[in-house]
């Protein structure tokens, strides 16, 4: 009578012998090139240390939208802060954003955006896109836009006669959206 192996015995045996043929390999392997240490040990450079020292880092906030600024949806420009505020129904400020003020500066009130172009070119030479205009003084339209490549103005000529308010072109995109015809514009000191 001759002795069976059980089926679980075959696949042990087979197992074992894989792992075997796969050691011979691997110390065959290892008789290659060998990387050497290096002379000094390497430093720990940082340590796993379950309260960081240091905050996160928060996004700088912008000034808080002027006093006497009006309510409701609506742009605020600040003649000193050379900033704007995009502000909603809810009289919060949705965006802001420092702005660069030609020389012609219309005086503190409210006023509403008249016409919008697309693009022009500015009185600087300077091809702008989302012009909206809001206001005119001593002959001068006033109107924020932004330079098409994206460049802050040249300082002005102080005799110029400029009534363009720059804004970065990231800026003038919020603007452009934002300022619809008919939005009103609160000009501050």
């Amino acid at each position: 009578m001759s002795a069976r192996l059980p089926s679980w015995a075959w696949v042990t045996g087979l197992t074992t012998g894989a792992i075997a043929v796969v050691a011979v390999l691997g110390v065959q392997a290892d008789q290659g090139t060998k990387p050497v240490a290096a002379a000094t040990p390497p430093k720990a450079t940082a340590t796993a240390n379950p309260k960081p020292s240091a905050a996160p880092s928060k996004k700088p906030t912008a000034p808080a939208v002027p006093a006497d600024s009006g309510t409701g949806r609506r742009i605020v420009y600040s003649l000193g802060q050379k900033r704007v505020w995009l502000v909603d129904a809810s009289d919060v400020a949705r965006s802001s954003f420092p702005v660069w003020p030609g020389t012609v500066a219309p005086d503190p009130g409210s006023y509403t955006i008249g016409t919008r172009t697309e693009a022009t070119t500015g009185s600087d030479g300077v091809p702008v896109e989302h012009i909206m205009y809001f206001a005119q003084k001593s002959g001068v339209f006033v109107a924020f836009s932004n330079a098409v490549d994206g460049s802050s103005p040249p300082p002005a000529d102080p005799g110029a006669q400029t009534g363009g308010i720059r804004v970065a072109k990231q800026d003038g995109k919020a603007l452009w959206t934002f300022g619809t015809a008919g939005t009103t514009v609160h000009v501050v000191e």
